[in-house]
């Protein structure tokens, strides 16, 4: 990547000004308007068209750290601080010392930095900065944006940390209780005890394993790729049918209510996922012989399905955090039921697939109420009933 900065740059600006050039960021400290001028004059010709077409922020600044030039991203990456005539002022002082680097030794520099935001609330910026002369005079410094790439690769390493800590409990209970069996073979009592808790701990792992799968597929799946027209009152029957077992069990009825007939684009096993999921949670919090409520409604262009349930609630500072991966109010009481802690990341990944978004409001001992919102798809209803119309008219 480097390479490919320095050899663009230096052929772009070597074949007008005989320089060599390398890629890098930002710079500079602001001396008087007559100064930049003259500065600017003394620009080689040439540079100025190379800087228009770059897509990266970069700089060009006189012996006195001075910006002459920039590229258009330059202001918008925050690293200058735009001026009248193209100028600016350096934000962080590391970049200057880079350029001054750069005059001492004549050689390009290469380097990752940190650089804070002064004034924005969307923290650091990490940059590999590349700098090097043009001509005699100039320094050209040329900045590769890996803020992104950072992040991904600090999610990646906590996913992993993450998967590896939640699969010990139960790959370690797996392991003590099968040693149990062997031990108390002569004990069909123990062993139907200890058979019983290594069946849920395989079913334990079953659900993270399930769970982990689920959110790499929404996480790398396209947005609307391949949608079709998806029946939202299908959605929740599915996924209410899905919870039947478990809420029966606890004296819970799952009640649904609201507008018939609306319709989104998408993937209808996606969506039944992500309802799933939220009246699953629902269920699972929610104290025996309550109640969870499911309802639909249209608001404008925009599809809302909402769960609400009578458990414990999610304090404010909770709720925050409650999309994150392996995230958990209550981590004792989520292991103690077989949570893995991915459910509501599933969730918001699918939903925003969709186009859409999903909230929580909740208050401690109140009970809380998720809401997913899609994007409605309209006259969804009867054009899939004119579908069906011509497939049974076609099968007759």
């Amino acid at each position: 990547m480097e390479s490919a900065w320095l050899v663009f740059v230096a052929l772009a600006v070597g074949l007008v000004a005989g320089a060599s050039i390398a890629s890098v960021v930002v710079i500079a400290a602001r001396t008087g308007s007559r100064a930049a001028a003259v500065a600017a004059r003394a620009v080689p010709s040439g540079v100025e068209a190379v800087l228009d077409v770059l897509d990266a922020p970069a700089v060009l600044v006189d012996p006195s750290n001075v910006v002459v030039r920039t590229s258009a991203s330059a202001a918008r990456s925050g690293l200058v601080e735009a001026a009248a005539h193209g100028h600016g002022v350096v934000v962080d002082p590391q970049i200057a010392m880079i350029a001054s680097d750069v005059r001492s030794s004549g050689e390009p520099v290469h380097r990752e930095l940190v650089l804070g935001r002064p004034g924005r609330g969307d923290g650091t910026r990490h940059l590999r900065v590349h700098a090097a002369l043009v001509g005699a005079r100039y320094v050209l410094v040329v900045g590769e944006d890996r803020t992104e790439t950072v992040r991904l690769d600090e999610v990646r390493r906590d996913f992993v940390a993450n998967v590896s800590h939640e699969l010990k409990t139960p790959i370690g209970a797996v392991s003590l209780l099968a040693e149990a069996i062997e031990t108390a073979a002569d004990d069909p009592q123990q062993v139907r005890k200890f058979a019983s808790r290594l069946a849920k701990e395989g079913g334990r792992l079953a659900t993270l394993t399930q769970d982990i799968i689920e959110l790499s597929r929404v996480q790398g799946a396209e947005p609307l790729a391949q949608s079709e027209l998806v029946e939202v009152d299908a959605v929740i029957a599915h996924a209410i049918d899905q919870n039947r077992v478990v809420a029966d069990a606890k004296g819970i009825v799952i009640a649904s209510g609201g507008t018939k007939g609306l319709a989104v684009f998408g993937h209808e096993v996606t969506l039944v996922t992500a309802v799933h999921n939220l009246i699953a949670n629902a269920v699972q919090y929610s104290p025996e012989h309550s109640r969870v409520g499911v309802g639909v409604t249209q608001r404008g262009e925009t599809v809302e399905i909402a769960v609400t349930d009578q458990g414990p609630g999610i304090s404010e500072e909770e709720q925050a955090r409650i999309f994150e991966r392996f995230f958990r109010s209550d981590p004792a009481r989520s292991r103690n039921t077989g949570g893995s802690g991915l459910g509501l990341a599933i969730v918001k990944h699918a939903i925003q697939n969709h186009g859409g978004e999903v909230r929580v409001w909740s208050q401690a001992g109140r009970g809380s109420t998720f809401m997913i919102r899609l994007p409605l798809a309209k006259g969804g209803r009867k054009r899939k009933e004119l579908v069906r119309s011509g497939e049974a008219a076609g099968e007759r």
